[in-house]
This record gives structure tokens, C-alpha cells and sequence, in this order.
């Protein structure tokens, strides 16, 4: 490799996809090796409270040209490290948009180097849509004259990651699995931490105007190899059935009733395994100073941070996994349908306030969880969320997390939070709790709202025939609410 292009010491760097599952994790990074990042981000407050003092968070949408040239004036280095795997709609278009904004915002703002997260897999027969788009955007941002690293990587191994933690959903609720022949391809997993070190050491790396990068972890293996290794690693025995066909959308569907990933997440995963996904290229081995660990200690790691209440950052944290349009745009709603109810607890306000920022998750909505799964599998079968994303943290709420199919859109810890509905609905709907003192300050009032903004005459439909079914649930939810809160109170 030619030493000609040479990024100086702590440059200034530009951040896309800080919300997602890898980008997350590579703002901690960066922030720990005290480099001066500035996050391009749709909701800047789903950052503010993982920022250090030398980030700053900026409102930008990558459909947005005008935002991104103010997001990179001035900076040496942008990630691009954005995709839409969970959108629905003519995701490689929006994917080309994004990359043409994000390249033409480049040029123009004299970035030195764009960093891009590509996929391994795309030069056998009949590739996937999927890496297809990812092979598009990678030949766009070069395009823009920008000297382009891009690193091709295979399966990422890591806690809260979709491939993770399909395999482990997998091995864990099932003693025997139909293996179709995705199951089979043959790839080169990278434990995320070995992906992070190649996305930090790319801003100072010595390059010849473009490079692309191979990247994978040790060894090559098949996701039903990964299965196995990690039923080894937990002591369990489990039996694998091949068979000769299984459709994406069949295979997707199953992902979808047994893990948490929801059908169009898995369906664009499993598509894009039609091809082998292994390292060809070794010039990353030699111009890298990274040893990339193999499957048993890529899946050990994995394991050790899953058993954390908290996880760091999930496939789930990016907006793009809600599969919702970007915008309602030229929407016309009706009238807002709202279900208001309040009760009195004799508890303070953070004890009346404590069940409700456990809610969801394994803790459920404390009235009719058979009701709420019923309804996330007729929300799985229309191409929706379903319930299965969980929560990243048990205990506490930040604002742009998701918990089952809803996200934090505001939270006041103690007082209020409000969730933005992200299930297939005829409209929008928000479930808002507040906590406030009595009028003689011995105990608590809770106010619970569920709001609906219904789509012309479908939305309405959809309110008043869930209407009674609706009413149930909420009305037995708030007292729930509250009896946890007495008990809390009494403990």
C-alpha cells in the first residue's frame, strides 16, 4: 500500500448510524480514545445521554442533502455505517438516495476520507438483493472523488446482534431443528470487537486513493456450525434435520415465531445467504494490525455480555428496524381518538413511577400478555415488529429505545414517559404515563393515555371494532400499574 493519503492526528470525524447496532458500539469507541466525533442523527435526543464531552449530536437525515452538508462542514473523516435491512418498502432505492446524498454532501464539504460498511457475499450467481444494494452504494460513494475504505464483512458475532441472536434463540427453544439449505453456506463470522478495531484504525491507516477490505473472523463455517458451537458452549445437545428446500419467506416466517428477529429482518438475512460470504482478498491480514478470533471465542464473548442486564447497543436501536416509513408526508389524519385514565396509589412518585419504567420486555404490560402476544403474531404475519425486540435494559428507559413494538419517543425518569407505537396499525398511535404528587402530597396519581391518529375511514374502523378488547387491556393495565405500585410501596 502506497502512504499517500495520511490523515493527521485527532481528526475531526463525522458519524452516521450511531443509533444502530454497529455504529453504537463504535461511538464508544471513539469516545474512549478521545477522538472529536460529531453523530448525524434523524432524533439527536435518542443520542444526548451516550455522548461524551467531545461529541456533539447534530440533526441530519441522509434523504436529506441540506442537513448532511451542514452535518460534515468541517470534518476530516465520515462513517458511512447506515443501511435499510429493516425497511420496508424499495429499500435499495432508498439505499441509493442515501448514498448519493451522503457522497455528493462529502465532496462538497472536502471530507478526506469516507469509511463504509459493506457485505461479504455478492460475486457468486444470483446474489441477494440485499448485498446487491450494499455492493451499489459502495460504488456510488467512490463515485464522489472521496478516497473510500470499505470493509466487507460477513456475519457480525456479537451480543444484541441479529445473526447472534437468531442462532441463540434457535438453540436454546428448540431440542430439534428443521435446517433448510441457508443454513449450510458457508461463511467467515467477525466477533464485533474485531469489526471495531478495523472500523478505528481506518481513520489514520495509510491508503492509495480507494481500497477495499475482506474481513473475517478466524474460521469458516455455516450458521448451523455456529449453532452447534454455541450448543457445545452452553452443554446442550440438539439435533439439526436438513432439508432439501425452504422458502426465505417460509424460513423467515419460522425466524420470526421462534426468535426475535421479525420476518422482514429475517427474510433479507436469510436472502442474503444464498452465496458463500468467505474472505478472498487477505490484504486486510497484512495492512491491519488486527488477529481476528475465531468462532468458539467470538461466541464465548458474545455469551459473556448477553448474560448483562444491559446491553450496550441491539440490531433493534436503529430507526430503520421499525420497517416504518420515514415520514407521513401528504397523509391526511382524522380527528385523534384518545383513552384517558388516571388512579391514585398511596405511594411517592418514584415507587407509583417504578413499575411503569419496567414495563414490556420480560416484565410484560401487566394485564392480558396473552392478549399482547396475540397481537404481536398478527402484527409478525403482516410484515410487522411483532413483540419479540424485548428491552435493552430491564431496569430503566432512554429515550429512542425499543421495547417490544414500541419506542421511548420522551422520558422524564421518575415523572413521565411516552412511547411511539411501531406495529403495522391504519394510523399512529402513542401510550403515554405520567406520575404526578395527590393534592396532599401522602400519595400519587398515574395517568395513563393512548392516543390514536387514525388514516381516513380504515382507521376508524380499526379503533372501534378493537374498541372493546382495547378498553379491556387498558383499564386492566392501569390498575395492575398500581397494585405493583402498592406493593412496591409496602416492600
Amino acid at each position: 500500500m502506497m502512504d499517500t493519503t495520511v490523515i493527521g492526528d485527532n481528526p475531526r470525524i463525522c458519524l452516521t448510524g450511531a443509533t444502530g447496532y454497529v455504529g453504537g458500539r463504535l461511538l464508544g469507541v471513539l469516545q474512549r480514545a478521545g477522538c472529536r466525533v460529531r453523530c448525524v442523527a434523524r432524533r439527536p435526543e435518542n443520542l444526548r445521554s451516550r455522548l461524551s464531552e467531545t461529541t456533539e449530536v447534530v440533526r441530519g437525515d441522509l434523504l436529506d442533502r441540506a442537513s448532511l452538508a451542514k452535518a460534515m462542514c468541517g470534518q476530516d473523516v465520515a462513517y458511512y455505517l447506515v443501511h435499510s435491512m429493516g425497511s420496508s418498502g424499495d429499500f435499495a432505492e432508498e439505499e441509493r438516495q442515501c448514498a448519493q446524498n451522503f457522497a455528493d454532501a462529502a465532496r462538497e464539504a472536502r471530507i478526506r476520507r469516507i469509511i463504509y460498511l459493506g457485505g461479504l457475499g455478492v460475486d457468486g450467481p444470483n446474489p441477494s438483493d440485499h448485498l446487491s444494494s450494499r455492493r451499489q452504494v459502495g460504488d456510488i460513494l467512490r463515485e464522489s472523488g472521496v478516497p473510500v475504505i470499505e470493509f466487507r464483512a460477513s456475519i457480525v458475532i456479537g451480543s444484541g446482534g441479529s445473526s447472534f441472536e437468531m442462532v441463540r434463540a434457535l438453540v436454546e427453544r428448540l431440542p430439534v431443528m428443521i435446517t433448510p439449505q441457508w443454513v449450510s453456506v458457508a461463511a467467515q463470522p467477525i466477533a464485533v470487537n474485531d469489526l471495531l478495531e478495523y472500523l478505528r484504525l481506518a481513520v489514520s491507516v495509510p491508503v492509495d486513493g480507494h481500497q477495499i477490505f475482506e474481513i473475517g473472523g478466524a474460521d469458516v463455517v455455516s450458521y448451523g456450525e455456529l449453532m452447534r458451537e454455541y450448543a457445545r458452549l452452553r452443554g446442550l445437545r440438539r439435533m439439526m434435520l436438513p432439508v432439501p428446500v425452504l422458502t426465505p419467506q417460509l424460513s423467515s416466517l419460522w425466524l420470526g415465531l421462534v426468535t426475535p428477529l421479525y420476518a422482514r429482518v429475517g427474510r433479507k438475512l436469510i436472502d442474503s445467504l444464498r452465496n458463500a460470504s468467505v474472505v478472498s482478498d487477505p490484504t486486510a491480514s497484512h495492512d491491519f494490525p488486527v488477529q481476528p478470533m475465531g468462532i468458539r471465542e467470538a461466541i464465548a464473548a458474545a455469551m459473556r455480555n448477553e448474560d448483562q442486564d444491559i446491553a450496550e447497543t441491539r440490531w433493534s436501536d436503529a430507526l430503520s428496524s421499525s420497517g416504518k416509513a420515514r415520514s407521513w408526508g401528504g397523509v391526511r389524519f382524522g380527528a385523534r381518538l384518545v383513552d384517558r385514565r388516571t388512579t391514585a396509589v398511596p405511594a411517592a412518585p418514584p415507587e407509583a413511577f417504578s413499575p411503569i419504567k419496567h414495563i414490556g420486555g420480560d416484565t410484560g404490560w401487566y394485564f392480558g400478555n396473552w392478549l399482547w402476544r396475540m397481537r404481536g403474531f398478527i402484527d409478525l404475519l403482516v410484515g410487522g415488529v411483532g413483540v419479540r425486540r424485548g428491552r435493552r435494559d430491564p431496569s430503566d428507559l432512554a429515550v429512542g429505545d425499543a421495547v417490544d413494538w414500541w419506542r421511548v419517543e420522551k422520558y422524564e425518569p421518575g415523572r413521565m414517559v411516552r412511547f411511539c407505537a411501531e406495529m403495522k396499525l391504519p394510523g399512529r398511535a402513542w401510550l403515554q404515563f405520567e406520575v404526578t404528587p395527590d393534592e396532599d402530597g401522602s400519595g400519587s396519581v398515574i395517568h395513563q393515555t393512548a392516543e390514536f391518529d387514525p388514516v381516513g375511514l380504515g382507521g376508524l374502523v380499526y379503533w372501534y371494532v378493537a374498541w372493546p378488547v382495547h378498553a379491556a387491556v387498558f383499564r386492566g393495565m392501569i390498575r395492575g400499574i398500581a397494585r405493583a405500585a402498592r406493593q412496591s410501596n409496602v416492600e
